[in-house]
């Protein structure tokens, strides 16, 4: 797609429901799009729409093999609601390899590392697969997503980007979980609105960001997935 064709589609998608924007990717992508989850309340509630639209999409996830054993069960009990099978893409090297070579809990030292060995790295070589992929993010999550599009050019990886829910607000994501009755991570529950790796992800405070527990620590609040890492700038305040 053109940059004028990208600029269309995503002003033509603008407003429509996630379930919209998911047939046009389908659509326009037959056999060449994958919808990259991490099980957050955004990702369940748009497998529940491509499983109940029955879309020819690859739905996967990154096992970074640090993830909290609930989102593991979350990984599973989705798979057994929607009887879908939704692939864990490993990185090259399990945590122990890592840890041979570049030293142990290297998140601690080095997290934008860590996130691009363990992250950014296998979704770049998933991608050579796909000409699109869709993602959970909306624009009211970080500054780096205020201006995320519908449909969008993904420079990183050189693909077509389609953000079904770029203009939600987490209420009407919770209003969908609660009206389809979508299952979430229990974590949710607990003080995690938002969860990553299990060393990497804390409960957060009322009145907190709600990503103010990703990478605590650390001036961070991107993986690398959809915007500049950021960790090498001071660490928080505490």
């Amino acid at each position: 797609m053109s940059p004028a064709d990208i600029a269309a589609a995503s002003a033509a998608l603008e407003g429509s429901s996630p379930e919209e924007a998911l047939r046009w990717a389908a659509q326009r992508f037959p056999g060449r799009v994958g919808f990259a989850t991490a099980f957050g309340p955004e990702g369940c509630v748009l497998l529940d729409a491509i499983a109940r639209e029955k879309l020819a999409i690859d739905v996967f996830t990154l096992d970074t093999g640090l993830l909290f054993p609930e989102t593991v069960e979350l990984w599973r009990e989705l798979e057994r609601r929607y009887d879908v099978r939704i692939r864990g893409v490993q990185p090259t090297l399990t945590v122990a390899e890592q840890e041979v070579q570049q030293g142990p809990a290297l998140w601690q030292r080095a997290p934008d590392l860590c996130c691009n060995l363990r992250k950014v790295q296998p979704l770049r070589t998933e991608m050579v697969q796909f000409d699109a992929w869709i993602t959970a993010i909306r624009r009211d999550q970080t500054p780096e997503r205020a201006r995320a599009g519908v449909v969008e050019r993904d420079a990183k990886f050189g693909l077509v980007k389609v953000n079904p829910l770029a203009a939600w607000t987490s209420a009407q994501v919770w209003e969908r979980v609660r009206e389809r009755d979508i299952p979430t991570n229990p974590l949710h529950e607990r003080g995690y609105p938002s969860i990553g790796c299990a060393p990497c992800t804390t409960a957060v405070a009322p009145g907190e960001d709600p990503r103010a527990g990703r990478w605590r620590t650390f001036a961070k609040t991107e993986c690398g997935l959809h915007g500049r890492f950021t960790s090498n700038k001071p660490p928080k305040e505490s």
